[in-house]
């Protein structure tokens, strides 16, 4: 079906969103001494293209972080950056290995194929919790309480996530880290 261009004169057919691919996700930045795992729902497209945890420079993840730990992560080369999570004792992974979505949000998301999320036990032996990183991420708390795990939610460090200010976002999540011995 076609309607008229916005002139009324000729016809005018909408453009078909081109098909997303399969795109797969991040390996897990876990130690055997992660404490607590930051669970993501799956990695935006420039995290994606920087193959690295929170690439978007607008994410907030490294600001709040640093905030909280009173250092500049986002000054920091990636690999400092997670060195310094692993030495805290905090992981991250995502609630999903693959996906077809187009762009970067959550709600695009279709076709998702969980992470075996079991392999938190055998990767992390200390582990004490997970938490999950905005809605999508926490729709698995389920699975993640099954494994024995406590479960928390924070507030998305998305861009996309604007209706809670950053300090509000850096209370929640170092009140999660402190219940872990990993705020200062």
């Amino acid at each position: 079906m076609s309607a008229l261009s916005p002139r009324g004169d000729a016809p005018c057919i909408a453009p078909r969103p081109a098909a997303s691919e399969r795109l797969s996700g991040l390996a897990p930045v876990i130690a055997a001494g992660t404490r607590l795992v930051v669970l993501g729902s799956f990695p935006g497209a420039a995290s994606l293209a920087a193959g690295q945890y929170y690439g978007h420079p607008r994410n907030q993840f490294w600001p709040l972080l640093g905030a909280i730990w009173r250092i500049d992560l986002a000054a920091m080369p990636y690999e400092a950056r997670v060195a310094e999570i692993a030495r805290r004792g905090l992981g991250l992974w995502d609630v999903y290995a693959a996906c077809r979505r187009q762009g970067s949000l959550d709600s695009a998301i279709r076709e998702a194929e969980p992470n075996e999320l079991a392999r938190l036990r055998r990767l992390a032996p200390r582990l004490e919790a997970v938490a999950h990183n905005g809605s999508e991420s926490a729709r698995s708390a389920g699975l993640t309480a099954a494994l024995g795990l406590v479960v928390h939610r924070l507030p998305s460090s998305s861009p996309a996530n604007a209706s809670w200010s950053f300090e509000r976002k850096r209370a929640a999540w170092q009140a999660v880290l402190a219940k872990h011995g990993l705020a200062d």
